[in-house]
């Protein structure tokens, strides 16, 4: 029992020289300590009041009063402060510490109440009215007596801290009023409630008081024992934190009262219902927040189910993009972002249209097929911003996990959604254009196929219902306009190039190359070096010659860094204040580009029989391609080098063959074959070369050299070739004229089953060389030589 903060010192008196009238005690008043009578009890004294009091009553041998303060904030208490019942207590023992602190153990005798306060003394001294305890006995009593020793024990037993021998000194008072004020002060009563029994002088209203107290008191015991019996089952092996949290929620949860984890619980189920997801997946979400709920906050399980809630909440169930078609501003905008490409941008207008007749249709997904640099991505770009969707890429190259697009499962540590459902919540919306880029450079590794785990996601008969493995719930993707892009068909698997409508962007020729730099790329190169438009000026005769001496390419990227280093040139004359404009020529472009990359291929063929000039395709476009053959003496072998593909060696066999075969007709001695190797070698063998397509140029290099006779310097061919002779179709006829007129050839020597790809060539080659078609060996012999 504690009493008051001490003050400053005030005199103290003797008890010899006080003399204290009949009836008088001198009063001890304590701030939140009760003395019951029968009690042996320490009190702290720190008011100088007090212990001058105490002192007093000590050396005198007399009695004090303890009595309650009414408010324990006020250090002085005067006769109004004071409760008006206290208790009579024996000073036992007076104890001074070595701190200076001041204690007394006290024995509560009688109860008593106070009439009056006496004037003229260091301390408080009353005039106190004592009150006797009446020892009676009856059956009701009795009664009382015995349900309380049951409560008392039952109290007892659901606290383990207390001890044992509590219980057996219950049970040995035989006293009515002596029980009820033990079990009082061994309570946890409050000092209100304490101070109400004191003035409770009827036993058996004390006892009854007392009774409904102790009910109360059990009842929290019980509760908190089954609260701990409850906590301890759930968290066995829990560390001591984790108890306590959990303790802490179960005595919340039965006090019906709000928690942390509460709020944080019902903002998630708010979020639920705002995102409107399908039944099944907000089934799904209910079920998880339910899990969530159970969970404690440490567990590595609660973070993985917060996460999983969260991309479930965050993606775009009922976002939708307003979708605006109008024809004419998609064309405005697809001029305004590509030159040339009429067919790529006329395909492109008819799906819009048809997208705007019929929006709940099942559209075709576009795939654009095209060397480096010809504007595929920035065409899906044009087509977002032309119909008001959000634009998002997601690059496939190098993929060679199916989980990259379906997702991981949750079973494992950091598992997240698939790039397909990643990229949908980045756009916010149910209804983006997305581009898969790359999709010829899709890998396969031992953990799946990506491009199997793409047909669902591009099969407009599937997607609506695409499961991720981490969400484990349908995704509509539907309304997802896809877009892919590669830059060869051929790598692509068939089932999911049949999913998808080729769309094929071939390179441009010089002419649209010098107005894509004169309207893009020179305006955007300005602007990232930093020049004023009109600044740097580059005549149509340095673009042309910076795209034949500087870049051989189908696009326009090496030709835009070729004109940011012209810029950057510029940007540096400027800066250092020596001119405010230049204009570029093709002669300036030596002194700031260097010496020219590439000559013309003309110069480099040399009439001699056994060369011929073939045409080629590379994913980077068309090429030229130079067919030398040697005779050696030897004994009828076909040597082949040059880094060729098994189809490429097989032409060239089937070539030599076909020569043999003809020997007679072309005037070869069959005797020289026996007696000699053929060599036939293919140029730049770094390069892998592959395709049946250089089996004309074969042919004719070999019927060259065995006659003697040269091919014409300004002829290139292409076609496969048959053993019966005949002249076999090809695929990207556009790509190779284009690049026959590049390296100036004339004359292109086609088969006759590609003039159908005629219409693709541009009007610009088709004016500027002469096409000879092939049906036969015969034909190409005949405009070769």
């Amino acid at each position: 029992m504690n009493d008051t903060t001490q003050t400053s010192a005030t005199e103290q008196a003797s008890a010899s020289e006080l003399k204290l009238p009949d009836r008088a005690l001198i009063i001890l008043p304590t701030r939140n300590a009760v003395l019951f009578p029968g009690v042996v009890a320490p009190l702290g004294l720190g008011r100088p009041q007090s212990i001058a009091g105490a002192q007093a009553a000590a050396r005198a041998d007399k009695p004090i009063g303890v009595v309650l303060q009414k408010d324990a904030s006020i250090d002085t208490p005067g006769p109004e402060h004071l409760h008006r019942v206290g208790t009579v207590a024996e000073i036992l023992r007076y104890v001074t510490t070595p701190d200076g602190n001041h204690h007394i153990v006290s024995r509560g005798t009688r109860r008593f109440r106070i009439t009056d306060f006496l004037a003229g003394y260091p301390f408080l001294v009353a005039i106190v009215d004592e009150v006797g305890e009446a020892e009676v006995y009856s059956t009701e009593i009795a009664a009382r007596m015995h349900q309380l020793k049951e409560r008392a024990r039952e109290a007892i037993s659901l606290l383990p801290a207390f001890p044992k021998e509590l219980a057996d000194a219950i049970d040995q008072i035989q006293s009515p009023a002596a029980l009820a004020d033990f079990v009082a002060n061994a309570s946890d009563l409050t000092p209100a409630e304490k101070q109400d029994l004191l003035e409770t002088f009827d036993v058996q209203e004390r006892l009854d008081k007392l009774l409904r107290i102790l009910a109360q008191q059990i009842e929290v015991l019980r509760l908190s024992k089954q609260i701990g019996e409850q906590t301890q089952e759930s968290l066995q092996s829990r560390q001591r934190e984790h108890i306590l949290r959990e303790q802490l929620r179960q005595i919340q949860k039965e006090l019906g009262e709000g928690e942390g984890a509460g709020s944080e619980i019902a903002e998630l189920r708010e979020a639920i219902e705002k995102a409107k997801m399908p039944e099944e997946a907000e089934k799904q979400a209910v079920k998880e927040l339910a899990r969530l709920e159970r969970t404690p906050e440490a567990s590595a399980e609660h973070s993985m189910i917060r996460s999983y809630l969260d991309w479930l909440i965050e993606l775009p169930w009922s976002k939708l993009s307003d979708e605006r078609i109008d024809i004419a501003e998609a064309r405005r905008i697809l001029d305004d972002d590509h030159y040339g490409l009429p067919k790529i941008k006329q395909r492109i207008l008819e799906f819009l249209a048809v997208r705007k007749l019929n929006p709940e249709g099942k559209s075709p997904i576009l795939c654009f097929v095209g060397p480096p640099g010809v504007g595929k991505t920035s065409l899906g770009q044009s087509i977002a911003r032309a119909i008001g969707r959000k634009f998002v890429r997601l690059s496939l190259g190098g993929l060679h996990d199916e989980a990259e697009i379906r997702g991981h499962r949750r079973t494992y540590i950091g598992a997240l959604p698939g790039n397909v459902i990643q990229a949908i919540r980045k756009a916010e919306t149910r209804n983006p254009v997305m581009m898969l880029d790359e999709m010829d450079k899709l890998g396969q590794g031992f953990h799946g196929d990506p491009s199997a785990a793409l047909l669902e996601v591009l099969d407009p008969e599937q997607n609506s219902t695409f499961r991720d493995n981490y969400l484990a719930v349908p995704f509509d993707l539907s309304r997802v306009m896809f877009i892919g892009t590669a830059n060869v068909i051929d790598t692509i698997p068939g089932p999911l190039r049949d999913r998808m409508e080729i769309i094929e962007l071939p390179g441009y020729t010089e002419e649209e190359k010098v107005e894509i730099a004169k309207r893009y790329l020179l305006k955007r190169q300005l602007t990232a070096t930093g020049l004023k438009p009109g600044a740097c000026e580059i005549t149509d005769d340095a673009i042309r010659a910076i795209i034949q001496d500087y870049t051989r390419e189908a696009g326009v990227r090496n030709l835009e860094r070729e004109i940011g280093a012209i810029c950057r040139h510029v940007a540096t004359r400027v800066a250092e204040g020596k001119v405010e404009h230049m204009r570029i020529d093709a002669s300036d472009l030596h002194a700031i580009l260097g010496a020219r990359r590439f000559e013309s291929e003309v110069a480099m063929r040399t009439s001699v029989p056994g060369v011929s000039t073939g045409l080629a395709w590379t994913p980077t476009g068309g090429d030229i391609l130079f067919v030398e053959c040697a005779r050696v003496p030897g004994n009828d072998k076909l040597i082949l080098t040059g880094q060729l593909g098994d189809v490429m060696k097989e032409s060239a066999q089937a070539a030599l063959s076909l020569v043999k075969a003809r020997s007679a007709s072309l005037g070869i001695d069959a005797t020289m074959f026996e007696k000699s190797d053929i060599h036939l070698h293919v140029p730049a063998g770094a390069i892998p070369k592959d395709g049946p397509s250089a089996g004309v140029a074969m042919f004719i290099a070999i019927v060259s050299l065995l006659t003697g006779r040269t091919v014409k310097s300004d002829v290139a061919m292409t076609g496969e070739i048959s053993l019966r002779g005949l002249v076999l179709p090809i695929g990207g006829v556009k790509n190779k004229v284009l690049a026959a007129m590049r390296a100036g050839i004339t004359t292109v020597l086609l088969p006759e089953r590609n003039r159908k790809d005629y219409e693709d060539v541009p009007e610009a080659a088709r004016d500027a060389m002469n096409f000879v078609w092939l049906s036969t060996v015969d034909d190409a012999i005949a405009a070769a030589f």
